[in-house]
Protein backbone atom coordinates (compact mmCIF):
# COMPACT_ATOMS: atom_id res chain seq x y z
CA UNK A 1 0.00 0.00 0.00
CA UNK A 2 1.73 3.31 -1.28
CA UNK A 3 1.90 6.27 1.22
CA UNK A 4 -0.89 8.32 0.61
CA UNK A 5 -0.73 12.44 0.78
CA UNK A 6 -2.97 13.50 4.11
CA UNK A 7 -5.79 15.54 1.69
CA UNK A 8 -6.25 11.94 -0.17
CA UNK A 9 -6.14 9.88 2.88
CA UNK A 10 -8.83 12.64 4.15
CA UNK A 11 -11.28 12.75 1.42
CA UNK A 12 -11.21 8.90 0.96
CA UNK A 13 -11.77 8.49 4.20
CA UNK A 14 -14.76 10.85 4.21
CA UNK A 15 -16.19 9.46 0.91
CA UNK A 16 -15.75 5.33 2.36
CA UNK A 17 -16.27 5.47 6.37
CA UNK A 18 -19.40 6.78 7.71
CA UNK A 19 -17.50 7.12 11.32
CA UNK A 20 -15.24 9.66 9.28
CA UNK A 21 -17.77 11.25 7.10
CA UNK A 22 -20.03 12.44 9.84
CA UNK A 23 -16.74 13.62 11.87
CA UNK A 24 -15.97 15.78 9.35
CA UNK A 25 -19.41 16.74 8.00
CA UNK A 26 -18.64 20.25 8.72
CA UNK A 27 -15.24 20.17 7.31
CA UNK A 28 -14.85 21.77 3.69
CA UNK A 29 -14.10 19.97 0.55
CA UNK A 30 -10.87 20.29 0.08
CA UNK A 31 -8.47 20.05 3.52
CA UNK A 32 -5.01 20.00 3.36
CA UNK A 33 -3.60 20.44 6.75
CA UNK A 34 -3.70 18.56 9.48
CA UNK A 35 -4.67 20.92 12.00
CA UNK A 36 -7.91 20.98 10.20
CA UNK A 37 -9.61 18.29 10.81
CA UNK A 38 -10.69 17.12 14.36
CA UNK A 39 -8.86 14.96 16.90
CA UNK A 40 -10.32 11.50 17.19
CA UNK A 41 -12.20 10.91 20.12
CA UNK A 42 -11.33 7.65 21.17
CA UNK A 43 -14.64 6.31 22.87
CA UNK A 44 -16.59 7.29 19.81
CA UNK A 45 -13.91 5.92 17.40
CA UNK A 46 -14.73 2.26 19.37
CA UNK A 47 -18.19 2.44 19.73
CA UNK A 48 -18.14 2.90 15.45
CA UNK A 49 -15.69 0.32 14.93
CA UNK A 50 -18.17 -2.95 16.18
CA UNK A 51 -18.06 -6.31 14.62
CA UNK A 52 -21.55 -5.61 12.84
CA UNK A 53 -23.05 -2.26 11.30
CA UNK A 54 -18.99 -1.08 11.14
CA UNK A 55 -19.06 2.39 10.91
CA UNK A 56 -15.24 2.91 10.46
CA UNK A 57 -13.95 0.47 7.85
CA UNK A 58 -13.77 2.18 4.31
CA UNK A 59 -15.18 -1.56 3.01
CA UNK A 60 -16.64 -5.07 4.08
CA UNK A 61 -14.08 -6.75 5.76
CA UNK A 62 -13.04 -9.65 3.07
CA UNK A 63 -9.46 -9.98 2.87
CA UNK A 64 -7.71 -8.94 5.75
CA UNK A 65 -6.09 -9.54 9.16
CA UNK A 66 -7.72 -9.11 12.55
CA UNK A 67 -5.69 -8.23 15.58
CA UNK A 68 -7.32 -8.13 19.19
CA UNK A 69 -6.34 -4.82 20.92
CA UNK A 70 -7.11 -3.04 24.53
CA UNK A 71 -10.81 -3.30 26.16
CA UNK A 72 -13.04 -5.24 28.14
CA UNK A 73 -14.05 -8.95 27.12
CA UNK A 74 -17.13 -7.78 26.88
CA UNK A 75 -16.37 -4.98 24.08
CA UNK A 76 -13.29 -6.23 22.63
CA UNK A 77 -11.46 -3.69 19.89
CA UNK A 78 -10.20 -5.24 16.68
CA UNK A 79 -7.80 -3.65 14.51
CA UNK A 80 -7.74 -5.06 10.67
CA UNK A 81 -5.01 -4.75 8.09
CA UNK A 82 -4.94 -5.58 4.43
CA UNK A 83 -2.62 -7.84 3.32
CA UNK A 84 -0.61 -4.72 1.29
CA UNK A 85 -1.19 -3.01 4.65
CA UNK A 86 0.66 -5.39 7.27
CA UNK A 87 3.28 -5.54 5.08
CA UNK A 88 4.28 -1.92 4.21
CA UNK A 89 3.93 -1.95 8.75
CA UNK A 90 6.37 -4.63 9.02
CA UNK A 91 8.55 -3.79 6.20
CA UNK A 92 8.82 -0.38 7.72
CA UNK A 93 9.12 -1.42 11.08
CA UNK A 94 12.05 -4.13 10.37
CA UNK A 95 13.75 -1.54 8.80
CA UNK A 96 13.86 0.33 12.29
CA UNK A 97 15.46 -2.64 14.35
CA UNK A 98 18.48 -1.96 11.72
CA UNK A 99 18.81 1.44 14.08
CA UNK A 100 17.73 -0.51 17.11
CA UNK A 101 21.54 -2.74 16.56
CA UNK A 102 20.42 -5.26 14.42
CA UNK A 103 23.00 -6.50 11.88
CA UNK A 104 23.28 -9.28 9.10
CA UNK A 105 23.71 -12.63 10.60
CA UNK A 106 21.83 -12.02 14.11
CA UNK A 107 19.98 -14.89 15.30
CA UNK A 108 17.12 -13.53 16.99
CA UNK A 109 14.71 -15.15 19.51
CA UNK A 110 10.95 -14.22 19.41
CA UNK A 111 9.95 -13.99 23.21
CA UNK A 112 6.54 -12.10 22.65
CA UNK A 113 3.17 -13.37 22.86
CA UNK A 114 0.91 -15.04 20.48
CA UNK A 115 -2.51 -16.63 19.88
CA UNK A 116 -6.01 -15.53 20.80
CA UNK A 117 -6.01 -12.36 18.18
CA UNK A 118 -2.67 -10.99 19.77
CA UNK A 119 -0.20 -9.69 16.97
CA UNK A 120 3.17 -8.92 18.77
CA UNK A 121 4.46 -12.25 18.14
CA UNK A 122 3.65 -12.16 14.67
CA UNK A 123 4.12 -8.89 14.23
CA UNK A 124 7.67 -8.87 15.54
CA UNK A 125 8.35 -11.99 13.61
CA UNK A 126 7.42 -10.65 10.40
CA UNK A 127 8.79 -7.38 11.03
CA UNK A 128 12.29 -9.02 11.10
CA UNK A 129 11.47 -11.29 7.90
CA UNK A 130 11.19 -8.05 5.88
CA UNK A 131 13.94 -6.30 7.65
CA UNK A 132 16.68 -5.09 4.99
CA UNK A 133 19.33 -7.23 6.40
CA UNK A 134 19.65 -11.24 7.00
CA UNK A 135 19.00 -12.55 9.97
CA UNK A 136 17.95 -16.01 11.62
CA UNK A 137 14.56 -16.44 13.47
CA UNK A 138 13.74 -18.25 16.67
CA UNK A 139 9.87 -18.26 17.13
CA UNK A 140 9.78 -19.22 20.85
CA UNK A 141 7.58 -17.53 22.53
CA UNK A 142 6.44 -15.67 25.43
CA UNK A 143 4.43 -18.74 26.80
CA UNK A 144 7.37 -21.47 26.51
CA UNK A 145 8.85 -23.03 29.54
CA UNK A 146 11.51 -21.04 30.66
CA UNK A 147 13.98 -23.79 30.80
CA UNK A 148 13.27 -25.19 26.90
CA UNK A 149 13.31 -21.46 26.32
CA UNK A 150 16.81 -21.00 27.24
CA UNK A 151 18.07 -24.33 25.89
CA UNK A 152 17.29 -23.33 22.48
CA UNK A 153 18.29 -19.96 22.68
CA UNK A 154 22.04 -21.65 23.81
CA UNK A 155 21.85 -24.21 21.24
CA UNK A 156 21.38 -21.76 18.45
CA UNK A 157 23.75 -19.11 19.98
CA UNK A 158 21.25 -15.94 19.70
CA UNK A 159 22.79 -13.13 19.84
CA UNK A 160 19.24 -10.78 20.41
CA UNK A 161 16.90 -11.54 22.74
CA UNK A 162 13.09 -9.84 22.16
CA UNK A 163 10.12 -9.35 24.56
CA UNK A 164 8.92 -7.60 26.83
CA UNK A 165 10.53 -6.41 29.87
CA UNK A 166 8.32 -8.48 32.23
CA UNK A 167 8.84 -11.79 29.97
CA UNK A 168 12.94 -10.79 29.73
CA UNK A 169 13.48 -10.13 33.25
CA UNK A 170 11.28 -13.78 33.89
CA UNK A 171 14.32 -14.96 31.96
CA UNK A 172 16.62 -13.03 33.67
CA UNK A 173 15.17 -14.13 37.09
CA UNK A 174 15.55 -17.89 36.37
CA UNK A 175 18.84 -17.63 35.14
CA UNK A 176 20.41 -15.60 38.28
CA UNK A 177 18.23 -18.12 40.41
CA UNK A 178 20.17 -21.37 39.29
CA UNK A 179 23.38 -18.91 38.94
CA UNK A 180 24.09 -18.76 35.82
CA UNK A 181 24.17 -16.29 32.92
CA UNK A 182 24.05 -15.92 28.88
CA UNK A 183 27.02 -13.80 28.43
CA UNK A 184 26.91 -14.53 24.20
CA UNK A 185 23.54 -12.20 24.16
CA UNK A 186 24.44 -8.68 22.58
CA UNK A 187 21.10 -7.15 22.40
CA UNK A 188 18.24 -7.46 24.53
CA UNK A 189 15.32 -6.03 22.07
CA UNK A 190 12.04 -4.63 23.94
CA UNK A 191 8.81 -3.22 23.78
CA UNK A 192 5.48 -3.13 24.65
CA UNK A 193 6.58 -1.39 28.06
CA UNK A 194 9.16 0.80 29.76
CA UNK A 195 12.33 -0.38 31.24
CA UNK A 196 13.08 0.90 34.66
CA UNK A 197 16.18 0.86 36.44
CA UNK A 198 15.72 -2.10 38.60
CA UNK A 199 14.91 -3.97 35.60
CA UNK A 200 18.17 -3.36 33.81
CA UNK A 201 19.96 -4.32 36.73
CA UNK A 202 18.39 -7.44 36.85
CA UNK A 203 18.93 -8.03 33.07
CA UNK A 204 23.01 -7.03 33.63
CA UNK A 205 23.41 -9.53 36.15
CA UNK A 206 22.03 -12.21 33.46
CA UNK A 207 23.13 -10.87 30.18
CA UNK A 208 26.31 -9.10 31.52
CA UNK A 209 27.49 -8.32 27.69
CA UNK A 210 23.99 -7.06 26.27
CA UNK A 211 22.51 -3.96 25.81
CA UNK A 212 19.02 -2.87 26.36
CA UNK A 213 17.49 -1.20 23.07
CA UNK A 214 13.95 -0.09 22.41
CA UNK A 215 12.95 -2.44 19.12
CA UNK A 216 11.15 0.18 17.82
CA UNK A 217 7.47 1.92 19.30
CA UNK A 218 4.25 0.75 17.70
CA UNK A 219 0.46 -0.54 18.84
CA UNK A 220 -2.02 -2.57 17.06
CA UNK A 221 -4.86 0.38 16.83
CA UNK A 222 -2.42 3.30 16.15
CA UNK A 223 0.45 1.49 14.12
CA UNK A 224 3.79 2.84 13.43
CA UNK A 225 4.98 5.92 16.06
CA UNK A 226 8.60 5.61 16.67
CA UNK A 227 11.69 3.96 15.44
CA UNK A 228 14.74 3.37 17.30
CA UNK A 229 16.94 6.74 17.46
CA UNK A 230 20.60 4.99 16.59
CA UNK A 231 22.84 5.32 19.60
CA UNK A 232 19.89 6.46 22.19
CA UNK A 233 21.60 3.68 24.68
CA UNK A 234 21.11 5.57 27.78
CA UNK A 235 17.87 6.76 26.99
CA UNK A 236 15.91 4.36 25.52
CA UNK A 237 12.60 6.54 25.66
CA UNK A 238 13.73 8.43 22.73
CA UNK A 239 12.46 7.52 18.94
CA UNK A 240 11.83 9.44 15.85
CA UNK A 241 9.07 9.17 13.19
CA UNK A 242 8.49 6.58 10.68
CA UNK A 243 8.46 9.07 7.80
CA UNK A 244 6.98 8.91 5.53
CA UNK A 245 4.36 6.46 6.76
CA UNK A 246 3.37 8.75 9.52
CA UNK A 247 3.01 11.79 11.16
CA UNK A 248 3.12 12.14 14.62
CA UNK A 249 1.74 15.04 16.91
CA UNK A 250 2.18 16.14 20.55
CA UNK A 251 -0.59 18.41 21.29
CA UNK A 252 -0.89 20.46 24.72
CA UNK A 253 -3.35 18.37 27.10
CA UNK A 254 -5.39 21.34 28.35
CA UNK A 255 -5.48 23.44 24.68
CA UNK A 256 -5.03 20.83 22.19
CA UNK A 257 -2.55 23.04 20.27
CA UNK A 258 0.50 21.10 18.68
CA UNK A 259 3.06 21.74 20.96
CA UNK A 260 6.65 22.50 18.58
CA UNK A 261 9.00 23.53 21.22
CA UNK A 262 11.21 20.68 22.87
CA UNK A 263 11.10 19.62 26.61
CA UNK A 264 7.20 20.07 26.86
CA UNK A 265 5.44 17.37 27.33
CA UNK A 266 1.67 16.43 25.71
CA UNK A 267 -0.10 13.98 24.28
CA UNK A 268 0.64 11.82 21.28
CA UNK A 269 -1.65 11.97 18.45
CA UNK A 270 -1.23 9.96 15.26
CA UNK A 271 -2.08 9.66 11.71
CA UNK A 272 -0.92 6.77 9.27
CA UNK A 273 -0.81 7.46 5.42
CA UNK A 274 -0.44 3.84 4.47
CA UNK A 275 -4.00 2.50 6.16
CA UNK A 276 -7.32 3.23 3.92
CA UNK A 277 -9.37 0.15 5.51
CA UNK A 278 -9.57 1.30 8.79
CA UNK A 279 -7.80 4.84 8.67
CA UNK A 280 -6.12 6.09 11.38
CA UNK A 281 -6.15 10.15 11.64
CA UNK A 282 -5.27 12.23 13.99
CA UNK A 283 -5.79 9.22 16.74
CA UNK A 284 -4.64 9.34 19.94
CA UNK A 285 -1.96 6.98 20.80
CA UNK A 286 -2.29 6.79 24.43
CA UNK A 287 0.91 7.81 25.57
CA UNK A 288 2.58 11.03 26.66
CA UNK A 289 5.65 12.45 24.79
CA UNK A 290 8.25 15.79 24.66
CA UNK A 291 10.28 16.45 21.26
CA UNK A 292 13.61 16.36 22.12
CA UNK A 293 14.90 17.93 18.50
CA UNK A 294 12.38 19.26 16.67
CA UNK A 295 14.55 19.62 13.75
CA UNK A 296 14.94 15.70 13.45
CA UNK A 297 12.18 15.11 15.01
CA UNK A 298 13.11 12.97 17.76
CA UNK A 299 10.59 12.65 20.96
CA UNK A 300 10.73 10.81 24.23
CA UNK A 301 7.76 8.58 25.63
CA UNK A 302 6.86 9.49 29.16
CA UNK A 303 4.56 7.42 29.90
CA UNK A 304 0.69 6.65 29.57
CA UNK A 305 -1.95 9.55 28.63
CA UNK A 306 -5.27 9.03 29.88
CA UNK A 307 -6.63 7.19 27.49
CA UNK A 308 -5.00 3.92 28.78
CA UNK A 309 -2.74 2.92 30.96
CA UNK A 310 -0.34 0.04 30.84
CA UNK A 311 0.79 -1.79 34.22
CA UNK A 312 3.46 -4.24 33.97
CA UNK A 313 2.08 -6.51 30.48
CA UNK A 314 -1.22 -5.95 31.10
CA UNK A 315 -3.28 -2.51 29.08
CA UNK A 316 -5.62 -1.26 30.92
CA UNK A 317 -8.63 1.83 29.43
CA UNK A 318 -10.25 4.15 31.06
CA UNK A 319 -13.41 2.90 30.06
CA UNK A 320 -13.01 -0.73 31.48
CA UNK A 321 -12.63 0.74 34.98
CA UNK A 322 -15.28 3.06 34.75
CA UNK A 323 -17.85 -0.23 33.42
CA UNK A 324 -16.13 -2.07 36.96
CA UNK A 325 -16.99 1.00 39.16
CA UNK A 326 -20.83 1.64 37.23
CA UNK A 327 -21.45 -2.01 37.98
CA UNK A 328 -20.36 -2.67 41.47
CA UNK A 329 -21.61 1.22 42.50
CA UNK A 330 -25.41 0.46 42.56
CA UNK A 331 -25.82 2.81 45.20
CA UNK A 332 -23.84 5.59 43.55
CA UNK A 333 -21.28 6.46 46.25
CA UNK A 334 -18.62 6.77 43.86
CA UNK A 335 -18.19 10.84 43.03
CA UNK A 336 -14.78 10.76 41.41
CA UNK A 337 -11.73 8.05 40.69
CA UNK A 338 -8.22 8.70 38.94
CA UNK A 339 -6.08 5.41 38.02
CA UNK A 340 -2.82 5.30 40.07
CA UNK A 341 0.24 3.53 38.64
CA UNK A 342 2.96 3.27 41.15
CA UNK A 343 6.09 0.93 41.38
CA UNK A 344 7.69 -0.68 44.35
CA UNK A 345 9.56 -4.07 45.10
CA UNK A 346 10.68 -4.01 41.15
CA UNK A 347 6.88 -4.16 39.86
CA UNK A 348 4.19 -2.54 38.36
CA UNK A 349 0.49 -1.57 40.30
CA UNK A 350 -2.26 0.10 39.53
CA UNK A 351 -3.94 1.55 43.01
CA UNK A 352 -8.15 2.82 41.80
CA UNK A 353 -8.57 6.03 43.76
CA UNK A 354 -12.36 6.49 44.42
CA UNK A 355 -13.67 9.06 45.30
CA UNK A 356 -16.97 9.66 47.57
CA UNK A 357 -18.80 12.52 49.72
CA UNK A 358 -17.22 12.25 52.93
CA UNK A 359 -14.50 9.69 53.23
CA UNK A 360 -11.58 9.36 54.78
CA UNK A 361 -8.66 8.25 52.88
CA UNK A 362 -7.77 4.53 53.16
CA UNK A 363 -5.94 1.57 51.28
CA UNK A 364 -7.84 -1.59 50.63
CA UNK A 365 -6.61 -4.34 48.67
CA UNK A 366 -9.24 -6.66 47.28
CA UNK A 367 -10.38 -9.40 47.25
CA UNK A 368 -8.73 -9.80 51.05
CA UNK A 369 -8.92 -6.12 52.52
CA UNK A 370 -5.83 -5.51 54.19
CA UNK A 371 -7.84 -2.99 56.45
CA UNK A 372 -11.15 -1.60 56.83
CA UNK A 373 -11.61 1.90 55.38
CA UNK A 374 -12.22 4.52 57.73
CA UNK A 375 -14.92 6.54 57.23
CA UNK A 376 -16.34 10.22 58.03
CA UNK A 377 -19.96 10.60 59.28
CA UNK A 378 -22.74 8.97 57.48
CA UNK A 379 -20.19 6.81 55.68
CA UNK A 380 -20.42 3.00 55.75
CA UNK A 381 -17.12 1.45 56.77
CA UNK A 382 -18.01 -2.34 55.75
CA UNK A 383 -19.74 -1.12 53.37
CA UNK A 384 -16.84 0.82 51.26
CA UNK A 385 -15.39 -2.58 51.96
CA UNK A 386 -17.72 -4.63 49.82
CA UNK A 387 -17.74 -2.14 47.22
CA UNK A 388 -14.05 -1.87 46.43
CA UNK A 389 -13.93 -5.70 46.56
CA UNK A 390 -16.76 -5.86 44.30
CA UNK A 391 -15.10 -2.87 42.15
CA UNK A 392 -11.69 -4.58 41.81
CA UNK A 393 -13.40 -8.09 41.25
CA UNK A 394 -15.37 -6.77 38.07
CA UNK A 395 -12.39 -5.31 37.06
CA UNK A 396 -10.23 -8.48 36.99
CA UNK A 397 -13.43 -10.20 35.47
CA UNK A 398 -12.77 -7.73 32.50
CA UNK A 399 -9.71 -8.18 32.11
CA UNK A 400 -8.45 -11.30 33.07
CA UNK A 401 -5.05 -10.78 31.96
CA UNK A 402 -4.18 -8.79 35.18
CA UNK A 403 -5.08 -11.51 37.90
CA UNK A 404 -3.08 -13.67 35.60
CA UNK A 405 -0.41 -11.36 35.90
CA UNK A 406 -0.43 -11.24 39.38
CA UNK A 407 -0.22 -15.01 40.27
CA UNK A 408 2.78 -14.75 38.11
CA UNK A 409 4.36 -12.22 40.23
CA UNK A 410 4.62 -9.46 37.39
CA UNK A 411 2.19 -7.25 39.23
CA UNK A 412 1.27 -5.58 42.07
CA UNK A 413 -2.45 -6.84 43.21
CA UNK A 414 -5.13 -3.90 42.66
CA UNK A 415 -6.03 -1.62 45.37
CA UNK A 416 -8.48 0.48 46.05
CA UNK A 417 -7.47 3.79 47.87
CA UNK A 418 -10.59 5.64 49.02
CA UNK A 419 -10.63 9.54 49.39
CA UNK A 420 -12.62 12.80 48.92
CA UNK A 421 -13.42 14.40 45.61
CA UNK A 422 -10.93 17.35 46.93
CA UNK A 423 -8.09 14.87 47.51
CA UNK A 424 -7.94 14.16 43.18
CA UNK A 425 -5.69 15.77 41.13
CA UNK A 426 -6.30 17.93 38.61
CA UNK A 427 -5.03 20.15 35.87
CA UNK A 428 -3.45 23.56 37.60
CA UNK A 429 -4.52 25.08 34.59
CA UNK A 430 -7.80 23.91 33.20
CA UNK A 431 -9.10 22.41 36.71
CA UNK A 432 -9.81 18.88 34.59
CA UNK A 433 -9.24 15.55 36.12
CA UNK A 434 -6.18 14.17 35.72
CA UNK A 435 -8.24 11.03 35.09
CA UNK A 436 -4.55 8.66 34.88
CA UNK A 437 -1.31 9.50 37.57
CA UNK A 438 1.87 7.65 36.45
CA UNK A 439 3.68 7.89 39.51
CA UNK A 440 6.56 5.29 38.15
CA UNK A 441 9.93 7.02 37.79
CA UNK A 442 10.58 8.35 34.17
CA UNK A 443 14.55 8.32 34.57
Amino acid sequence: MPVQQFSDLVRFARDRSPFYAELYADLPPDVSRITDVPVVDQDAFWAANTLSDNRVLTAPLGEAVVFKTGGTTGTPRFSCYTREEWQEFVTAFGSGMVDAGLRPGHRVADLFYAGELYASFLFILDSLAHAPVANVRLPIGGGAPLDSTLTTIEDFAADVVAGTPTTLCRLAEHLTSAGRQLPGVEFLFFGGEALFDDQRRLLAAAFPRATPRSLGYASVDGGLLGRPVPGACEDTRTHRPFAPHTLVEILDETTGEPIREPGRAGRVVVTQLYRRLMPVIRYPAGDRAEWTDTEGGAFRILGRAEEGVRVGPVSLYWQDVTNAVAEADTDCRVTGMQLVVRRWEGRDGLVLRLATATTAAAAVTAPAAATAPAAAPGQDAAGLDVLAKEVVTGLNTARPLYPDSVEAGFVHPLRVEWARHRDLVVNTRSGKLVRVLDERPTA
